[in-house]
C-alpha cells in the first residue's frame, strides 16, 4: 500500500493556493496604496488649514476617487487578460477539432521537454487528452485553467475594498485627535500601518522583511512630509 505524502511546509502544492496568495498580495499592495495616497492628501490639507471639515472633505474625496480609480483600472486590466484567455481557448478548441494528431504530438513534446521519456510522454499526453483534451492542452501549452478564468469583477471589488481599508487609517488618525496632535498622530499611525503592509507583502513574497519594511515606511513618510510641506507653504501664501 502506498503511503500518503503530505506537502512540505512552505511549499505551494496547489495552483489554487498560489492564486489565492497572489490575490492576497495584490490586496496588501492595494491597501498600501490607499494608506499612502490618502495620507498624502490629508497631510497636505492639514498643513494648509486646521479646519476639520476641509480635511475630512479632502480625505473622503481622495478615498472615494482612489478606490474607484483602482477598481476601474483593475477591471480594465483583468478584462483585457480575460479576453486574451478566451481567445486563446477558442483557438485551442479549433486546433483540437481540426488538427488532433498535431496537437497530441505537441503535448507529447511538451512533456518530453519536462524530462519524460518519449514513450511515457506520449502515454501521458494520450491519457490526459482522453480525459479532458481542452484542459490538458490549455494548462500545458497556455498555462490556463479553463474552469478558473480570471474574473474582472472580483479583481475590481478586491481592489476597491483593499484601497478603502488602507485609506481609512490616515483619515481616521487625522480627524479624531485635537488640532495640535493631528499630524503627529497621523504620521505615527501611517508608519505603523506601512510596517504591517511591508512585512506582510515581504512574507507573502518570501523576501527579506527588513528592507521591504524600510522602503515602505521611508517612501510613505517622504510622501507625507512633502505634501505637508507643500500644504503649509500654500496655506501661508493664501
Amino acid at each position: 500500500m502506498t503511503a500518503s505524502v503530505e506537502p512540505h511546509e512552505g511549499e505551494l502544492q496547489d495552483e489554487a493556493l498560489s492564486s489565492r496568495l497572489n490575490w492576497l498580495r495584490a490586496g496588501v499592495l492595494g491597501a498600501n496604496d490607499g494608506i499612502v495616497s490618502v495620507a498624502g492628501i490629508v497631510a497636505g490639507v492639514a498643513g494648509a488649514t486646521t479646519d476639520r471639515n476641509n480635511i475630512a472633505i479632502a480625505g473622503i474625496a481622495g478615498l472615494v476617487a482612489g478606490a474607484l480609480s483602482m477598481a476601474a483600472g483593475e477591471y480594465v486590466s483583468v478584462s483585457t487578460q480575460l479576453d486574451s484567455e478566451r481567445a486563446m481557448l477558442r483557438k485551442e478548441k479549433q486546433e483540437l477539432r481540426e488538427l488532433p494528431e498535431e496537437e497530441l504530438e505537441e503535448l507529447t513534446q511538451i512533456y518530453q521537454s519536462k524530462g519524460l521519456r518519449r514513450e511515457l510522454a506520449a502515454q501521458v499526453a494520450h491519457e490526459l487528452t482522453e480525459h479532458n483534451a481542452l484542459e490538458a492542452h490549455a494548462e500545458a501549452e497556455l498555462g490556463i485553467d479553463p474552469d478558473d478564468l480570471t474574473n474582472p469583477w472580483h479583481a475590481a471589488g478586491a481592489s476597491f475594498v483593499a484601497f478603502t481599508v488602507g485609506a481609512l487609517i490616515p483619515l481616521i488618525a487625522i480627524l479624531l485627535p485635537a488640532p495640535g496632535l493631528r499630524v503627529p498622530i497621523c504620521f505615527v499611525a501611517v508608519a505603523v500601518a506601512l510596517v504591517v503592509t511591508g512585512a506582510v507583502s515581504a512574507r507573502l513574497g518570501e523576501a527579506p522583511t527588513r528592507p521591504a519594511v524600510l522602503r515602505n515606511v521611508l517612501g510613505g513618510m517622504l510622501a507625507m512630509a512633502i505634501t505637508y510641506g507643500v500644504g503649509t507653504l500654500v496655506g501661508t501664501a493664501v
